[in-house]
């Protein structure tokens, strides 16, 4: 008689091919890790350098709105202030469009429409930074001097700079808030539309509340995306810091004032070279904070549907 075939085993079966893929995936979080905490290391260690400093008091620092480090001014507050400007004038071009435009997308475009638009859009976000630069220096500045005077705006300003970051950073804003809007469950738009409402009502009382979470998150990343932002304020912003709330005056902010004073002939260890480090853990923990802001609402407005 033949015998029986044997039983099937249920034990975990060795599979190389999954493993080699786990291992790959644990060393690159490793080494995302190990990188961000290399960053911090160097960072924290230049930083200590400068903010230990006789030359440097940390009270003025923060204080202060003077940064001239070639006599000794180390007050940080117009690199700040400088960023500030160029980061909000983005904000105010890119949230209201890019929020117009992911609603568009998620509420009123046809498939094929949106199947277009979108990949279009997300374009913006592969051009070059340098390019928008040249491309606020070249185009957006001479016509805000076109309508508002020569004499009121200057080459270099705020202005220009803030509203081609917008532009760069309507991409991103857009895709995530339309992500977000089209995560709600299409069920909670056909019983809005049933008890009467209209399709802008519908979107408006319904669709985006339940998506806020989302859609802020993705202002608040936008944001920090402007921040962070560095080509397009070296090129057009201006290249002295000057503690000024014109938006048509130079203004410079620290990502410039990095680039401008990194690409200096500086001596490794002076009190300048020490200087771009404090700028940048300042910038680092202005990043971070908008980060963990991000996170935390996400958590507190997230809304789950089965």
């Amino acid at each position: 008689m033949a015998q029986p075939p044997p039983p099937h085993s249920l034990s975990k079966q060795s599979r190389p091919s999954e493993a080699i893929v786990q291992a790959f995936l644990l060393f690159c979080g490793a080494l995302s890790i190990f990188v961000t905490v290399g960053i911090v290391v160097v960072l924290g260690r230049e930083s200590f350098g400068f903010f230990t400093s006789d030359e440097v008091n940390i009270w003025q620092f923060f204080t202060t709105t003077e940064w001239q480090p070639a006599i000794g001014k180390f007050g940080i507050l117009p690199l700040v202030n400088g960023t500030l400007m160029t980061s909000f004038t983005a904000m105010l071009v890119a949230v209201p469009v890019g929020l117009a435009v992911a609603i568009y997308l998620s509420e009123y475009a046809k498939p094929r429409t949106k199947a277009v638009l979108k990949p279009i859009l997300e374009v913006l976000a592969g051009v070059p930074t340098v390019v928008y630069g040249y491309f606020a220096l070249t185009f957006m500045t001479p016509l805000l001097r076109s309508i508002f005077g020569a004499d009121v705006v200057q080459i270099y300003n705020t202005a220009s700079a803030g509203i081609v970051i917008g532009i760069l950073i309507l991409p991103l804003i857009s895709s995530m808030a339309e992500d977000a809007l089209s995560a709600v469950p299409h069920s909670l738009r056909m019983a809005a539309l049933g008890l009467g409402a209209t399709r802008l009502e519908t979107t408006i009382q319904v669709v985006f509340p339940a998506a806020f979470s989302g859609v802020a998150a993705a202002c608040i990343i936008g944001l920090s995306r402007a921040v962070g932002e560095t080509m397009v304020v070296a090129l057009a912003a201006g290249a002295g810091s000057a503690f000024t709330f014109n938006p048509f005056h130079a203004a410079e902010t620290m990502t410039g004032h990095i680039v401008r004073i990194g690409g200096g002939d500086l001596s490794y260890q002076s009190i300048d070279y020490t200087s771009i480090f404090a700028i940048g853990i300042v910038l680092f923990f202005i990043t971070l904070g908008l980060n963990v802001l991000s996170r935390r609402i996400v958590r507190r407005f997230r809304q789950v549907y089965d």
